[in-house]
């Protein structure tokens, strides 16, 4: 018997008034001007699991896609993929086949509720994500990919932990780094700072998650682009 998915909670659209949704706005709004080019496409990333970089992406994808803006969510973690759990889709093809070439890209495009906003999981978890990631196939995806949408967004692997996400850094338009305040030490925020920018990858900014504060009953998100080099 197949096991249900469970839809997560995506907040920007079900507490759209809440404290937490406005960050995600303002940080919406400084990755759109973030640089003098016109961005198509951006990793969300962290330094070590468990830090809600796949909470800030989705909630980033939904945002860009109320805009009226044509948006593609890809998760790119081919090893502990959550993307079909937050909008309660199946995940029996997705990206690692598009990037296999067994299937085609059209094929691994899923619909949500939002005609705004289109999905690819990440499909059957593959041997070799690493070898799938820094492949040619990965830019000719991407190069179609940008012909339809106005952004694409990618959810990827935690940078301590595997190489992945280094071998997307530099072929997207830039990398949002995500922190918990709570469980990550500066060290750590320093040492995926440097492995982004010796892969060329441009960091946008970072996302503070569990930042204290008296005006909240529980966790912020902030973007605050100068943490990584204090």
């Amino acid at each position: 018997m197949k096991q249900k998915t469970v839809a997560r909670k995506l907040i920007v659209k079900e507490e759209p008034h809440s404290i937490i949704s406005e960050q995600y706005r303002v940080l919406r709004t400084n990755i759109k001007f973030s640089s003098a080019k016109k961005m198509k496409s951006f990793v969300v990333t962290s330094a070590i699991q468990g830090e809600g970089k796949s909470t800030t992406a989705a909630n980033l994808a939904q945002l860009f896609a109320e805009e009226k803006q044509n948006v593609l969510f890809i998760d790119a973690d081919l090893r502990k993929p959550t993307v079909h759990f937050t909008f309660n889709l199946q995940n029996t093809i997705g990206f690692s086949l598009a990037l296999s070439h067994q299937k085609a890209i059209e094929e691994c495009i899923q619909k949500t509720d939002d005609p705004y906003l289109d999905v690819m999981t990440s499909g059957p978890i593959p041997p070799n994500p690493s070898e799938l990631l820094g492949s040619e196939r990965l830019n000719e995806i991407k190069q179609q990919l940008e012909e339809q949408y106005d952004w694409i967004i990618f959810d990827t692997s935690p940078l301590l932990a595997v190489t992945d996400t280094q071998l997307l850094a530099n072929r997207v338009d830039g990398v949002v780094l995500v922190v918990d305040m709570n469980k990550t030490h500066k060290k750590m925020v320093k040492k995926a700072q440097n492995l982004i920018e010796n892969a060329e990858g441009k960091i946008l900014g970072v996302v503070l998650n569990n930042v204290a504060s008296s005006n909240m009953n529980y966790y912020s998100s902030k973007y605050y682009g100068s943490y990584v080099q204090k």
